[in-house]
């Protein structure tokens, strides 16, 4: 079953921490957004492999509810 990881809020992308083919643990940070001057990082909810990254480092202006990072 496949994980859709949104951003939680509007903001610009700081760091994108994983690349498609990761193997990740259910709380590794994905990646960190900063909003408001806030770094707010982002985790995965459950085990599994990475399968695709809608989001790159520098990115500003991303929308809340927009899919980040899909996990397999």
């Amino acid at each position: 079953m496949a994980h859709e990881v949104e951003l939680q809020t509007a903001g610009n992308m700081w760091k994108v921490m994983v690349k498609p083919g990761d193997q990740v643990k259910a709380g590794d940070t994905l990646f960190i957004m900063e909003v408001m001057k806030m770094e707010v990082p982002h985790e995965a909810p459950a085990d599994g492999t990475i399968t695709a990254v809608n989001v790159s480092e520098g990115e500003e202006g991303l929308d809340a509810g927009a899919i980040a990072v899909v996990i397999d």
